[in-house]
């Protein structure tokens, strides 16, 4: 198994999204990027904090590969937003792939080349080494599924 971490907005959406997946074998909601440690939800909402929602997945290599993952990544948000996904604004909601070795951050960065060629605005994602990643409180994981809702302004 490996694991990738990605940041597109909200993470109730982006965790739905991307566990729909075949090879996606578990993925929480979090918040890494930031300098405050142990953050909570609030803390990451005052924006000060240097935080962002992410995914933290783990997925099997032998039946989706890394390039499928940023393939689904690019499609499932606007990468060209600073800071805001639909409603949602504040750097916590910034784009960012976070790379846990030289060959994602390889990958990740052709892939952004790749997919600027299909935007007209310029892509502002993150491509930066995964930091400390802390699991969001138990009401955020699986919440769209919990709350019987099939996805949210994704």
């Amino acid at each position: 198994m490996e694991r990738a971490t990605f940041a597109a907005g909200c993470f109730w959406g982006v965790e739905a999204s991307f566990r729909a997946l075949p090879g996606v074998v578990d993925a929480q909601v979090g918040y890494t990027g930031g300098t405050l440690p142990n953050p909570t939800y609030h803390d990451v909402c005052t924006d000060r904090t240097g935080h962002a929602e992410a995914l933290e997945i783990t997925f099997d290599p032998a039946k989706i590969s890394y390039e499928k993952l940023l393939d689904h990544f690019w499609q499932m948000h606007d990468p060209t937003t600073p800071n805001r996904q639909g409603p949602d604004f504040g750097t916590q909601y910034r784009s960012a792939i976070f790379f846990y070795s030289p060959e994602q951050e390889k990958l990740a960065r052709a892939s952004r080349e790749r997919w600027q060629k299909h935007l007209r605005q310029p892509i502002v994602t993150e491509i930066v080494p995964a930091t400390t990643f802390y699991r969001a409180e138990e009401y955020h994981q699986r919440y769209l599924e919990k709350k019987g809702l099939s996805s949210c302004h994704i």
